[in-house]
């Protein structure tokens, strides 16, 4: 049975608006890897009022749940970035899916609070894959000059399951229990597995795209840079295939890209307080506005719909302005949006009217979601091709360990440090918490302005080195 003409209609919209039928299978897969770990945490933080009566939790226990995950992702997500540039990459990401799927079977059958920690630590393991994989993807299969748009629609999928997970896992969880709340997304992660199995795998540096032509100019990036007639640092243009070196090699040039180094770290610090904040948005809102669980959801996926909103219009603002001519754009919106959020979000976070707080969450999700793509896709810009996935998998690293320390963090700051009610983070815990804790946000943007003047010329070094790589394979070839 065909579908109906509208639904028809609006499906071929959606797919010219992804740039054709190759591109959007490209994206919708991609981002799909990346929604099925967002549903996830997104089901623990609705979640997190049953899972405390079930097993007896406070606010650290709950934040450790999340932190372990995070924890055991960053132990592996070097070691994986290190193989997504010697490796197959598609097959790595549906290996990691399916083991994923295995790990949520798990997470909904656990007896006691040890098991369910178990399981979320095993989650974090195989979600590791997910980042350099889908970096190193991205910048293969998508041209320089559109990179920054197809990374927010990519990460969309995060966000967007994120937003999943809040509200399907929370309707089911109060329908049925907790448990279905986990086994329910086994169902799209394993049929996931099967349409990454389909993708075709992207040749290394742009040499041949399934979804797109690369340009041998290197993009609009490389060529705003040339006419701002900037040299690159000779020392950091490299002669040949990187691969050929050995694995420390590749991590210590990574962290000497001076741009990477920054932005690695002002990555971290926003995904920081964003982990935090995802962790206890369903518990702060209950409390603080005194709502049910089911109105909380709903209130968080208002936000979380400003959010998607500022991913999809990031990068696509960053592209704008760097067609322009504007060579520092990838740097310059997300630290514009890193200043701006923390004067946003803290009177939302103090306010005790929803009707206040509200319009200001949702502008600062906005501009939060703004962040990510333009920055992720700087990140390939100032990195030679062959060395993507490493490079995402030194930033994944710390930004992992920040995710893991913040949900910690928070809870125990909330019950200790701000609590006044005697430990139960009940009181102005929590809400003291979120407020100080914007000082990473701060922090991000004064290392988004530093980013912002090293930018142009490492962006100049990653082309010299593409292009000398590039030769160096040709005359290897030819001999």
């Amino acid at each position: 049975m065909r579908p109906p003409r509208r639904v028809r209609t609006l499906a071929e919209r959606g797919v010219r608006a992804l740039g054709g039928p190759a591109r959007a299978r490209v994206v919708l897969t991609l981002a799909g890897a990346l929604a099925v770990d967002g549903a996830d945490k997104g089901a623990v933080s609705a979640m997190a009022p049953q899972l405390a009566r079930a097993f007896d939790l406070g606010y650290v226990e709950i934040g450790l749940l999340a932190s372990v995950t995070a924890l055991s992702g960053a132990a592996l997500t070097v070691p994986v970035g290190l193989l997504a540039d010697r490796t197959r990459r598609t097959r790595m990401l549906a290996i990691s899916v399916a083991l994923w799927s295995v790990a949520m079977l798990m997470a909904g059958a656990s007896t006691s609070y040890l098991w369910l920690l178990a399981s979320r630590a095993a989650l974090g393991a195989v979600s590791a894959t997910a980042g350099p994989t889908v970096a190193s993807l991205v910048g293969d299969y998508f041209p320089a000059g559109d990179r920054a748009r197809m990374y927010g629609l990519v990460l969309a999928g995060e966000l967007a399951g994120t937003g999943i997970g809040f509200a399907l896992s929370g309707l089911i969880g109060s329908v049925l229990t907790w448990r279905f709340a986990f086994w329910w997304l086994v169902v799209p992660g394993t049929a996931l597995v099967w349409f990454i199995h389909r993708l075709a795998e992207p040749a290394r540096g742009g040499r041949f795209r399934p979804v797109d032509a690369h340009r041998p100019d290197g993009g609009p990036t490389a060529r705003a840079a040339r006419r701002a007639h900037l040299e690159p640092h000779e020392d950091l243009v490299l002669d040949s295939d990187p691969r050929q070196r050995s694995k420390w090699w590749s991590i210590r040039y990574i962290l000497r890209v001076r741009t990477n180094l920054v932005l690695i770290l002002a990555s971290a610090l926003g995904y920081f307080y964003f982990t935090g904040l995802r962790s206890f948005a369903t518990l702060y809102t209950t409390r603080h506005f005194g709502v049910t669980t089911t109105v909380a959801t709903s209130l968080v996926l208002v936000a979380g719909i400003g959010a998607l909103a500022g991913v999809l219009s990031g990068g696509r603002i960053a592209d704008r302005l760097l067609r322009d001519g504007r060579v520092n754009a990838r740097t310059l919106v997300p630290t514009v949006c890193m200043l701006t959020v923390p004067v946003l979000f803290a009177p939302a976070v103090h306010a005790t009217s929803l009707a206040v707080a509200v319009p200001l969450l949702v502008t600062g999700a906005l501009l939060l979601g703004a962040v990510n793509p333009p920055l992720d896709a700087a990140r390939l810009d100032i990195l030679p091709p062959y060395l993507w996935g490493t490079g995402e998998g030194v930033r994944a690293m710390l930004r992992t360990l920040c995710e893991a320390a913040a949900p910690t963090l928070f809870g125990y700051f909330s019950a200790h440090v701000f609590d006044t009610r005697g430990g139960d983070g009940g009181g102005t815990g929590l809400q003291y918490t979120l407020l100080f804790f914007l000082l990473a946000l701060v922090a991000a943007g004064l290392l988004g302005l530093v980013a912002m003047r090293t930018y142009p010329r490492d962006v100049a070094t990653a082309q010299a080195s593409t292009q000398r790589i590039a030769t160096s394979l040709r005359e290897r070839r030819g001999r």
